[in-house]
This record gives structure tokens, sequence and C-alpha cells, in this order.
């Protein structure tokens, strides 16, 4: 598909020598005034409008041109909008970028300068496009809060749509910050248990003396300060789902009283003799390495087969191919929108800073880092130095090729659905949440033998 470019501008001549500035493959439109680029607004949807902000009615002042910047922002904020001013016309100039234009150029008319910052702005149009079909490419993810268009990600969204609607006692493994509970959220809102209680306890945040009876309840005149009877987590989740986060840090002691939990499914409150039964799915997780807590000594081994029935890894935002610029453009929509700063944008420097940064606090890292720049950025533009990040002019274009990430994520997915399927189109096709005339288009783009021979069978 051609990119288009609208010209706003109200001097004929200038109109023609602008016209000669691109070369053939791109679609050129021109406007004189308010009116007609907004006409030609709706009508092209361009990538690129260069707009003279001396517009008629008030060709020598600069009113009509910040009035249709405005509408174009509102109406097509993925247009990028490019402000031509006079030489000495900077104010103007920066109150456009902080309006939101993308960029500015200065007259008199030098084609190769003017050629340069189009062509900028159609790369970082793009950008964003594939950025968006990326979020797209997510095979029917039903999973409230998570984003993900890398394999890595998408293969433990596809097991946790498969486990959900069992009561297999699940454990959840990763960093901080990679979304655990999310996922465990997931499992319970995918399951029968959906309408029934959701209760959940941080087992590294409550003193081990008070862990016990916040888990299991006590009864009245247990313990100083036990003035009525109360019921525990596991007792409060009775029909639902418990979740037991940071699993690895439960004590020795209570670690016993939970396998006896998992076994007999009866709580014992503190200070009462009488189990009571409890009917609950089970979710663990944890950051910590529990197989080598295992062998430390410091976890129960019993304890981690009862609750690793199924285990989900997940992995770090730095080992999802893709998904970095992918969830950084989504919480700046999301968190744009609630902070009352909408349609802003990554500028080039900042989607590169994401793409190469290693995000050791994973997505809770991100979410405050795009609160801040949201908060800090001056315009509609966030720059790499908005996010805290560091500048990274001398990345290689592979770092900024979007396009090769989502392919190279495509493939990898396909792959992984023909080989889960052995090689069977239709129930590969499935598995992708795509139709079969989709699924032989994509394994012809990417030469992809889908003949059984090709399983290694």
């Amino acid at each position: 598909m051609s990119k288009r470019i609208l010209i706003v501008e109200d001097d004929p001549g200038l109109q023609s020598q602008m016209r000669w500035c691109f070369n053939d493959e791109l679609d050129i439109s021109v406007a004189s005034d308010r009116e007609s680029a907004l006409t030609a607004l709706r009508r092209l949807e361009p990538d690129v409008v260069t707009l003279d902000l001396g517009l008629p009615p008030d060709a020598g002042g600069a009113s009509q041109g910040f009035a249709l910047l405005d509408d174009i922002l509102r109406l097509s904020p993925q247009t990028k909008v490019i402000v031509v001013t006079g030489r000495e016309d900077k104010e103007n100039a920066v109150k456009a970028i902080g309006m939101g234009a993308s960029d500015f150029y200065q007259k008199p008319l030098d084609a190769d300068i003017l050629t340069f910052v189009v062509n900028r702005a159609l790369r970082l149009a793009e950008l964003e496009r594939e950025n968006q079909e990326l979020t797209r490419f997510r095979n029917g993810t039903s999973i409230k809060g998570i984003i993900a268009a890398s394999p890595q990600m998408l293969t433990v969204c596809r097991t946790l749509e498969k486990v959900a609607p069992t009561d297999v006692t699940t454990l959840i493994t990763g960093e901080t910050g990679t979304g655990k509970e999310l996922l465990a959220r997931a499992l319970h809102d995918l399951s029968n248990r959906a309408d029934k209680s959701f209760a959940a306890i941080n087992c590294a945040a409550i003193p081990e003396n008070l862990l016990e009876s916040e888990l299991f309840g006590y009864e009245k005149g247990a313990f100083t300060g036990a003035t009525q009877n109360k019921k525990g987590k596991i007792e409060s989740a009775n029909g639902g789902t418990l979740f037991l986060d940071e699993i690895g840090d439960m004590p020795m002691a209570l670690q016993a009283k939970l396998l006896r939990f998992l076994q007999e499914r009866t709580v014992d409150r503190v200070g009462s003799s009488q189990p009571v039964s409890v009917d609950v799915r089970v979710v663990c997780a944890t950051h910590q390495d529990v197989q080598q807590q295992v062998r430390e000594g410091t976890f129960r081994e019993d304890l981690y087969y009862r609750i690793s029935e199924i285990t989900l890894t997940v992995p770090s935002l730095r080992d999802r191919d893709g998904d970095a610029i992918v969830i950084a453009q989504s919480l700046l929509k999301t968190l744009g929108k609630q902070m009352d700063r909408p349609n802003m944008q990554f500028a080039e420097d900042a989607i590169r800073s994401i793409n190469s940064y290693s995000w050791p606090g994973n997505v809770r890292e991100m979410i405050n880092k795009v609160k801040r720049a949201i908060i800090m950025a001056d315009g509609k533009r966030i720059a790499a130095t908005d996010l805290e990040l560091a500048t990274h002019a001398d990345c290689s274009e592979s770092h900024l090729n979007l396009r090769q990430i989502r392919e190279n994520a495509e493939r990898t997915a396909i792959m992984q659905a023909l080989q889960t399927s052995n090689y069977n189109i239709a129930q590969a096709s499935r598995l992708l949440g795509v139709t079969r005339p989709t699924m032989y288009n994509l394994t012809d783009k990417y030469k992809i033998d889908t003949s059984h021979e090709a399983s290694g069978a």
C-alpha cells in the first residue's frame, strides 16, 4: 500500500515545489485551507500531513493553522503532522510540537531537508502501525490484563486456558513483576468457580506468628485479643479459589499444616479441635526457585509435589520477543486516558530504548516508568529521557525492525502449532485462532513445509 501525504499550503507555487520533492512511490494530495484539508483528511486518511500555519482567512497569522492542527490530532491521532513555519517563527513551532505535532520544518523550501523530515515521520507512522499489528497478534488470548505477542508468553497463555477449567493445584513461578497474580486471577475467572470468591494472601508479607491465624482462622479465646470467632482465608475462599502468593517464603511449621489441608481438605482453626471441610481450588506463586529450596531443606518436598500438579513458568519481559514495545504502547494508551493525557506517542528514541532495555523489574517497572513519562512529558511526544531510559543512538537498525520481530513471532507460533497438532492444518489453525485459508497464506509466506514428513515422522 502506497504511503499517503497531504500537503496543506495556500501558495500554489509552493504546492508545486513541495510536490516535486517527493518520489513517485508516494501518494501526494494538496489542500489550500482548513475546510478542504479536513475533507481530504477524512477521505484519504494520510500517513503524514505537512501543515503551513498561515492559512486563509488568517494567512498572516497562525490561528487557522493551529485550529486545523487541533482538528487533525483529534480526528486522526495516528497521522503525523509536520508544521511548516517561517524561519523566524520558532515560538509557533515549539507551541505546535507541544500540542502534538510530530515535527516542524522552517521555510524557505529545501528539498533534501523536507524529504528527510517527511521520511522520518513516515517511518514513525510505520513503526506504530506494526506495533498495533503485534498487539492484535495475540492468537485469541482471553486473559484479562495480559498482553502477549511473543511465542514464549503465548505458550503460557495456551497452557493456562487448558488448565483453568480443571481443579488441579497450580504453581506459577517467575520473577517479581511478571504478572503472576494476573495469571492466578485468570485461572479463577476462566474456571467453573468464577462466580465464587477469590481469596489471596501474601505469605511473605505477614509475620510468621500471624500467618497461621490468617490462613486457618481462630476460635474466640484462642489467644489474647481473639474476642470472636474468625474464618481464615482458606474458609473464606470456600467454593472458589485460594491464591497463596510467595509460597516459597512460607515457614516450615506452616508448610506441614498446609500439606495436611491439601491432603484432607479440612481446616482446624487455631484453638479448635473441630475440623471444617472446605472445597477450594489452590493456586500458588513464587519468585523463588522452589526446587533449589527443596534441595536445601527449606521447603518440604512432599508439599512441593502437592502444589505443583501443573507448573506455569512466566518468562521475564526481556525473554519475551517483541513484547516490550507492545506492552508499553498499550500502557501508554490506557494510562494516558486514566491520567487525562490521551493520544500520547513514543518518540523514536523512546522506542529504541524500550526495545533495548533489559527491564529487570519486568512489567511492574514498565508501568511505573510509563506513568512517570506521561506526567513529565512536555507535549504529546514521550522521549527516552521522560522514561528515565538512556538513549541508544548506536543501536543497530535490527533492534528497530518491529516487522522482523513480528514475523519471527508469527513463524515460531506457526511452527509450534504445527508440531503440537502433528501437522494437522485444521487443528493448527484452531490453536492459532485463524482460518485455514489464513493458515495456508502464512505457511506460504514463511515457506513452511506443512507435509507430515516435515515433522520428522
